[in-house]
């Protein structure tokens, strides 16, 4: 039997086209039509591997968090641990940033989502944080990463020095902020980053002497992911 001439439809083809379009050209762009073009194939053939676009970018959403280190977890304290998994978690994020509005929906179904959600979770509780603290933690670890992944405050600001003289006498520098993208974005998630784990080590002493017995653990969709 002679070969197909272009290689099988399958999910991972799928998600790797819609995330080169979401790469390229951000989330508008994609459409199953769009989608089905770019693998020569027909529109209807998608849904043999995924219900709806929803479904696809869910993948894809899945496959940029699939790319964050967790491998950190149960080898190093969990201040070290948070502070490591938040900047790989960032990182993955910051390479695909069309997709991140997406990621904030929660683990769902995700599989690497919920593999976050419970490496993370486990690495709390383990070191004696309750768990509706540790939820609550991993909540914000994944607001805070997520949205300092969404863009660049610095670039923000144009060139032009006569935009914020006079009328705002505190940003006098500010046009020159752009050309410093990569200094300020860093920076602010790294002070960021610190505030948040040298504040919840803070805490740490009061959460575990007053937590409540433990019932039930939280629900999934309150985990990071």
């Amino acid at each position: 039997m002679a070969r197909p001439s272009k290689p099988l439809l399958s999910r991972e083809r799928i998600v790797d086209a819609a995330l080169a379009v979401v790469d390229a050209e951000g989330l508008s762009a994609l459409s199953t039509r769009r989608l089905a073009a770019e693998l020569g194939v027909s529109g209807p053939s998608l849904y043999n591997h995924f219900a709806s676009k929803d479904d696809i970018l869910d993948a894809v959403a899945d496959r940029v968090v699939g790319e964050a280190d967790l491998s950190m977890f149960g080898t190093c304290d969990w201040q070290e641990a948070l502070v490591r998994w938040a900047r790989s978690y960032r990182a993955a994020l910051a390479a695909h940033p069309n997709i991140v509005p997406v990621v904030p929906r929660g683990p769902g179904r995700r599989p690497a989502s919920l593999a976050m959600a419970d490496a993370v979770f486990g690495c709390l509780t383990g070191a004696g944080w309750p768990p509706a603290h540790a939820t609550r933690i991993g909540a914000l670890m994944r607001y805070f990463i997520a949205g300092s992944a969404l863009g660049s405050f610095a670039r923000g600001f144009l060139d032009d020095p006569g935009v914020y003289e006079g009328s705002y006498p505190h940003l006098g520098q500010a046009h020159l902020l752009a050309d410093h993208r990569e200094r300020v974005d860093e920076g602010a998630f790294e002070t960021g980053l610190r505030a948040l784990v040298d504040g919840l080590a803070l805490q740490y002493d009061t959460a575990v002497d007053t937590a409540p017995p433990a019932t039930a653990r939280p629900l999934t969709r309150d985990l990071p992911g």
